[in-house]
Formats: structure tokens, C-alpha cells, sequence
């Protein structure tokens, strides 16, 4: 248990930036709280100990605003960030290194015993707020933006957004994401599905702002195959703002 509780300690560091000292993430980080008392939780439910193991996963929450049911199966260096208004259901699986965010709730859909929530597979990661409902699979990778509703498999490696959630086209987000990064502006947690028309608007003139940089790239280089000396147009290609885009949402 204290090898684990060590390990847990090392991903705080290693996913959080704020963390400073390990005396501060023992004493103050919820998330590591909830994820050590459930170890005990889960050995007494093993052991047929029911009632003490509700009882001990009825006091983290109290402690942490975290609930895990005691029969739930965490698997090792999983963090869970901020952690306020988790909620991990009986059946739930969660496999080694994935990360929770606050408000995520991992669900069921039936009263029907047997296997009702969802199993997450290594390195899942889900983004603040969303909802994992059902005995579905999310695999090995994947990513749920905030918010989402998943009610469905997720595949490797995909990452799921909207209400509800829907796989999102991987080689266009991660050529959004670049651009979004190199123009110094990125829409954490957003979506093209989100019926918000500042958020659609961001999306058009990103996903406008990649096809012209292609196009571009795309003429200079045959220019330069034409011998054409094209440094000053590389230079000056990029006339972007990304100042003004972040003044129009804050």
C-alpha cells in the first residue's frame, strides 16, 4: 500500500505543475485522499466486508467531494484532478494512467445488476465534466473533451466530444490544435459541436486559417522549384492576430 500511495505521490509531480512539495500534495490533494482511502475500501469489499467498505467510501466523500463506490476497480497511477463531484460507479473499471477531472461521473444506465458502468482502458484521459454512462469501453488512449456525454465505445486513440458525444475527425482537430497552438490561442475544452456560434466562428477561422497556410506552402514551394526566391513572402506569410481572437472571447 505505501509503494502505491509513493507511486500516486510521483503522478501528482508529474501531471500537475502546480504541485510544490510532497508535504503539499499529501495534505492538501483530495484526489490522492480519495484514491488511498478507496484502496482500503475496495480490500474490505473483497473480503465480503460490505457495510465497512460503504462506510469508509461514505467518508472520503464526505472528506474529498469524491465518490467511489468500494467495489469499483482503479488501477495504478490514475489522477484524479481537483476532483470535486466525481462519481465512479460499482462496476467501473479504470485502467493504469488515466486522468479524471472534476465533475466527471462514470454511470450507469440500467438498475439491473451485473456490469453498468463503463471500463476505461490504459491512459484514458476525461476532460472536466463529462458523463460516462453505460457498460460501454472506452479504449486505450482515448480522450473525452469536457462536458461530453459518451454513451457509446470510444476506439483507440479517438477522442470523443459533444452531447451526444461524437468522434471527432483526428487528422483535422490535430492539425486545429497545432495552429491553435502556434498562433498562441487554444480552445481548451471546446468543440465545432457546441451550438455556441463565438465557438463555431473560433472553429471557422481556425480550420479557414490551416487551409490557407497549406495553400500557401503549397505555391511557395513550387515557386521555389522554379527558381523564384520566395524568404521574404515566408517571412511575412503569416499576417494572423492571434491577440485580437483572444480579446474576442474573454
Amino acid at each position: 500500500m505505501f509503494a502505491r500511495l509513493r507511486e500516486n505521490i510521483r503522478v501528482v509531480f508529474d501531471r500537475d505543475p502546480a504541485a510544490r512539495s510532497t508535504w503539499e500534495v499529501i495534505t492538501c490533494y483530495p484526489g490522492l485522499h480519495a484514491l488511498t482511502l478507496h484502496t482500503v475500501s475496495h480490500g474490505l469489499w473483497k473480503r465480503n466486508w460490505k457495510w465497512s467498505a460503504r462506510f469508509l467510501s461514505h467518508i472520503a466523500r464526505f472528506l474529498t467531494g469524491i465518490e467511489i463506490h468500494p467495489g469499483a476497480t482503479i488501477g495504478r497511477r490514475v489522477f484524479i484532478d481537483h476532483g470535486m463531484g466525481i462519481v465512479i460507479g460499482e462496476t467501473a473499471e479504470i485502467g493504469d494512467d488515466c486522468t479524471l477531472y472534476h465533475g466527471v461521473t462514470l454511470g450507469g444506465t440500467s438498475w439491473k445488476a451485473g456490469k453498468r458502468h463503463p471500463t476505461l482502458e490504459r491512459g484514458v484521459i476525461i476532460g472536466a465534466g463529462a458523463k460516462v454512462l453505460g457498460p460501454i469501453t472506452l479504449h486505450a488512449g482515448a480522450k473525452v473533451g469536457s462536458n461530453a456525454v459518451v454513451v457509446k465505445d470510444v476506439p483507440t486513440g479517438a477522442t470523443a466530444v459533444g452531447i451526444p458525444a461524437r468522434i471527432i475527425d483526428g487528422e483535422t482537430e490535430q492539425a486545429r490544435v497545432e495552429k491553435a497552438e502556434q498562433l498562441g490561442f487554444s480552445a481548451y475544452g471546446i468543440s465545432s459541436d457546441m451550438n455556441d456560434p463565438v465557438v463555431k466562428a473560433i472553429h471557422g477561422l481556425l480550420d479557414h486559417s490551416v487551409t490557407i497556410d497549406s495553400r500557401i506552402e503549397r505555391i511557395l514551394a513550387r515557386l521555389e522549384q522554379l527558381g523564384v526566391n520566395c524568404e521574404e513572402e515566408r517571412a511575412t506569410a503569416d499576417k494572423f492576430d492571434p491577440n485580437y481572437l483572444n480579446k474576442i472571447v474573454d
